[in-house]
């Protein structure tokens, strides 16, 4: 018997602003990753205003201010760093770049908020941990397959009500399109990208540790691959790994570069959720053949089984939160444990994956 009559769950409330004019003052550098877009334009609608734009190709600057044309183009990233208004600056320059950049925003007395993945060695991770506690500066990260997708915010709602129970496990697949045409070059060194573990691998490892309430985790194992890419001879277009947390919750995951181009999206990642009294499935960017819209969940418990449409219905509560957690000393957008902790992790799955050939 279906009972999803009896299903009563509701997103929270949809953010607001939660600063007026003036009071958070933001500036980008980097534009080497078009996240940095969805970065600005979410920091902007909770209400922080953008200052100032820099990167060192001008063409970059001119498309992101066609974009946010109240940006300012700085001479240089000292424009920026040197202006006390700014409390924050948002970040996507080449992968292996990220940290010495967080480096120097947070030496100029700003918090840093950068794309994923943050860093490509552990040794960076070691000296932003050291820099963060000097400063007690924010080194926020954009995980943007979780807090910038709406389906996923809700089921992290959904799991703090209880609605599945304790989080056993959680199995997600995280598939791109390559368009290795419309790639800079960079994308293709492995010592500039870090290794699809540590480049999309990061976003499943962070959902991971937060559906399943965990602090910590161990790598059990990972493996990467080129099936399909033998031209780009340091590009890794496959990669898995499984995980045990310190909780006891299971997770394996799958990324890829392989998305067929007949497929309406740039790829269809998904999540399923296995709780102790139900469990969820996310189809977070189409649902195949049925709707080319995104943020579908499905939600099975005792209780019965629901289907909910979220696009435009939940919001993104992390970006409110972190400016709030900027202005007060709080932590409730996420940990900077917890931030590093995921890096961490994808970086220890990238550095012992076995590489198949």
């Amino acid at each position: 018997m279906i009972k999803s009559n009896t299903l009563h769950y509701f997103p929270k409330p949809k953010p607001d602003r939660v600063v007026g004019p003036g009071e958070f003052s933001i500036a980008a550098i980097g534009l080497d990753h078009g996240h940095i877009n969805g970065m600005c334009d979410k920091l902007i609608k909770a209400g922080a205003e953008l200052k100032w734009v820099y990167d060192p190709d001008s063409e970059k600057m001119e498309a992101f201010q066609k974009k946010f044309p109240q940006a300012k183009v700085a001479s240089s990233k000292n424009d920026i760093l040197k202006d006390d208004e700014i409390q924050l600056v948002a970040a996507a320059p080449i992968t292996a770049t990220r940290a010495d950049l967080g480096l120097e925003v947070l030496d100029s007395g700003k918090h840093f908020f950068t794309a994923k993945a943050p860093f490509t060695t552990l040794e960076q991770l070691e000296k932003a941990k050291a820099k963060t506690k000097e400063t007690g500066l924010k080194w926020a990260v954009n995980y943007s397959e979780r807090v910038a997708v709406e389906s996923a915010v809700f089921a992290g709602q959904l799991i703090e009500e209880g609605a599945i129970g304790r989080v056993v496990q959680v199995m997600g697949t995280g598939p791109h399109r390559l368009n290795a045409m419309g790639r800079p070059k960079w994308f293709f060194e492995k010592e500039l990208y870090g290794g699809i573990l540590c480049d999309i691998g990061s976003h499943q490892i962070e959902q991971f540790m937060t559906f399943a309430g965990a602090e910590d985790a161990k790598v059990e194992q990972s493996k990467v691959a080129n099936y399909a890419n033998k031209k780009y001879s340091e590009l890794e277009d496959f990669g898995e790994a499984s995980l045990v947390a310190d909780n006891g919750a299971i997770n394996y995951f799958r990324v890829d570069w392989l998305t067929p181009d007949g497929l309406s999206s740039w790829g269809d990642g998904r999540t399923i959720i296995l709780g102790t009294e139900g469990y969820i499935e996310l189809r977070k960017n189409l649902d195949v053949t049925r709707s080319q819209e995104g943020d579908h969940l499905f939600l099975v418990n005792q209780q019965g089984e629901k289907y909910f449409s979220l696009q435009g219905e939940v919001g993104f509560p992390y970006y409110h939160d972190l400016i709030l957690d900027c202005l007060n000393h709080t932590e409730h957008a996420m940990t900077q444990k917890h931030a590093f902790k995921a890096a961490e992790l994808c970086l220890i799955a990238q550095n012992m994956a076995k590489r198949i050939e």
